[in-house]
């Protein structure tokens, strides 16, 4: 095989190529801010949350959690939301009776 002087230029170009891509790919991985994936969790008003129905508005986050828990025990999905009328637990709307039956009796 017969080499040019060109063929010793072209295995470099492709590493820095190379090197070059993995490096746009790292910096728009890691990149803060602009990550469709991870964002930083907003306060939105109660109706904003798609399926869940809110069942409970305790006055701090703290009896939130603990009713949360609570729910949990008795098997049911809930979510504790921040909204911007305060804190919120969220449960799918096939669980609300049941939900509201375990809040009461706690």
């Amino acid at each position: 095989m017969q080499y040019t002087s060109a063929s010793f230029l072209v295995g470099p170009l492709i590493a820095f190529g190379m090197v070059g891509i993995l490096v746009l790919l790292l910096r728009w991985t890691f990149s803060h801010g602009s990550s469709v994936v991870e964002r930083r969790p907003t306060s939105g008003r109660v109706d904003e949350y798609g399926l869940l129905v809110s069942v409970s508005a305790p006055p701090t986050y703290v009896e939130a959690e603990i009713v949360r828990r609570a729910l949990e025990d008795a098997g049911i999905r809930a979510t504790l939301a921040q909204t911007l009328a305060g804190p919120r637990l969220m449960v799918f709307p096939e669980d609300v009776d049941r939900a509201r039956r375990v809040i009461d009796r706690g």
